[in-house]
């Protein structure tokens, strides 16, 4: 083990040549989707609890589709079945973009991370108390307003311990981003066990570092939620 550990370090936890590390690539594609996915899902939140059918339906629809297959299946879709497409052969730009294999995998797990998320925050959403809406109504809050100040402020802070399981989530879900050729940790550890034929101390290497950045990330949401959910704590009795 400490042979391979010496050899492959750079692989694993800093660069090999030109290439970023295997912990840099999961931790980008993990950054990437999260922040493109949870920007949007805020949006179809709103629109999830609308109460227009017209406005709420689409976002019920992709919320399902995205919820109900496997995020394998959908790397697999955008990854090699949407570049056999004639509207993606035949423009330049899309024809680039799928071509990657990063780009593609960053497509699906942002999707996939938005619909999930939508679905936290609309709960949220709904779960805001009636009174405060009636009160920011009766001072005269704009729709807008009323979303700005008080029920987004309330509902992002009452999803965060969902959210924080969702990221976990989507932190193992980076481990498909070798089925697009994308050199992340996992891919590494494939490369590893190819090389010296020794799964269990190349995989188990890579089970170690996925352990310690869930760790990291849920120490972070932990004072996160300590810092935002103080007030919703029972007070300790005397």
């Amino acid at each position: 083990m400490i042979d391979i550990i010496q050899e492959y370090w750079k692989a694993l936890l800093w660069t090999d040549g030109y290439r970023f590390s295997g912990v840099a690539i999961t931790l980008w594609l993990l950054v990437l989707s999260v922040v493109m996915g949870g920007s949007v899902a805020v949006l179809l939140a709103i629109a999830r609890v609308s109460p227009y059918r017209a406005v709420r339906l689409p976002v019920w629809v992709f919320t399902y589709v995205f919820r109900g297959t496997p995020l394998y299946v959908q790397l697999l879709i955008i990854y090699s079945g949407l570049y056999t497409l004639a509207l993606v052969k035949e423009n330049e730009l899309l024809n680039t973009f799928f071509r990657s294999g990063m780009n593609c995998t960053v497509l699906a797990l942002a999707l996939n991370t938005c619909a999930y998320t939508t679905e936290i925050i609309a709960g949220a959403i709904r779960g805001v108390a009636h009174g405060e809406i009636e009160a920011a109504r009766a001072y005269g809050f704009s729709t807008f307003k009323l979303y700005r100040c008080i029920i987004l402020p309330s509902a992002l802070r009452s999803a965060l311990p969902a959210y924080s399981n969702e990221v976990i989530l989507m932190l193992h879900s980076t481990a498909l981003a070798f089925t697009a050729t994308v050199p992340d940790l996992l891919k590494v550890a494939r490369d590893i066990n190819s090389a010296t034929y020794q799964p269990f101390t190349a995989f188990g290497i890579a089970a170690v570092l996925y352990l310690v950045i869930s760790y990291v990330l849920i120490s972070l949401f932990r004072k996160a939620e300590k810092r935002w959910l103080q007030h919703v704590k029972p007070s300790s009795s005397h």
